[in-house]
Formats: C-alpha cells, structure tokens, sequence
C-alpha cells in the first residue's frame, strides 16, 4: 500500500548519522545515499518498498515538521523499541512517549515516540506480544 515516505530535514549529515543509526537497530539496510542530492533511503532487507527516505525538500524551501503528521516504524520486538528511543534520545532527540504497552490501540501495541533534530514525530512500536521468558 506505501511505496515510500519521504521525511524533511535540514542538515543532510547530521539528519543522516542520526537516522543510520535508528534504521540499524530496527534491522532496516540502507538502499540508496546520495549526500550530494541531500537524501538517502532505508529498506527491509530483501525488500524492495516501502522505502524510509529523508532528504531536503525539493522546493528549496526550509523543512518544517507538520502538525498532526507521524511516521510509525516497525519494530521486531519491545526490546528493539527500547533500544531505538533511548538511540534517538541519546542523539538528541526529544521523548513523546516513552516505551510502554498503550492498550487503548489494541492489548499487544508497544510503542514509544519521538522528535528527530529537525522536529519530525516518530514512532516505533512492536504489535508482537512480549516473548515468553522460557522461549
């Protein structure tokens, strides 16, 4: 249904060095950089779309975040949600949300989110519920 989505930024390098480092820990691989157009883009392995792309806009215009716009990231499990919002925080990004179950979505929804540097929303959340200890 998503071929891609396209998130705004304003310093390509430093935008890049934070987002290398989220996509990692979510297991996502990079498809394309070209640090000379301002974007690059994160995949599924193995997958072709939906592509995960930031870039400047392409109006030349400053990027600005919107109101009432989100991007929720799939997770594998809670803990690489854990782990990509203390990642993002560690980088400088603002806390919307810390990790926690929000039943209100559904019983197993786990989720935590965020603001990038450039003030965008995120969200990366598991639908998975928690993995037995024994397993």
């Amino acid at each position: 249904m998503i071929s891609h989505v396209y998130v705004g930024i304003r310093d390509f390098d430093r935008a890049f060095a934070f987002y290398s480092k989220i996509m990692a820990g979510l297991g996502l691989t990079l498809k394309f950089c070209e640090a000379s157009k301002a974007w690059a883009g994160w995949v599924a392995p193995a997958s072709p779309r939906p592509i995960f792309v930031i870039g400047t806009p392409f109006d030349g215009h400053a990027s600005e975040p919107g109101n009432g716009q989100m991007v929720a990231l799939l997770a594998p499990n809670r803990e690489a949600v854990r782990k990509s919002h203390a990642t993002a925080l560690a980088l400088g990004a603002t806390c919307e949300g810390p990790p926690g179950l929000r039943p209100h979505y559904h019983p197993d929804y786990y989720g935590a989110y965020f603001r990038d540097l450039d003030g965008n929303k995120l969200c990366v959340c598991c639908h998975d519920p928690e993995a037995a200890w024994w397993r």
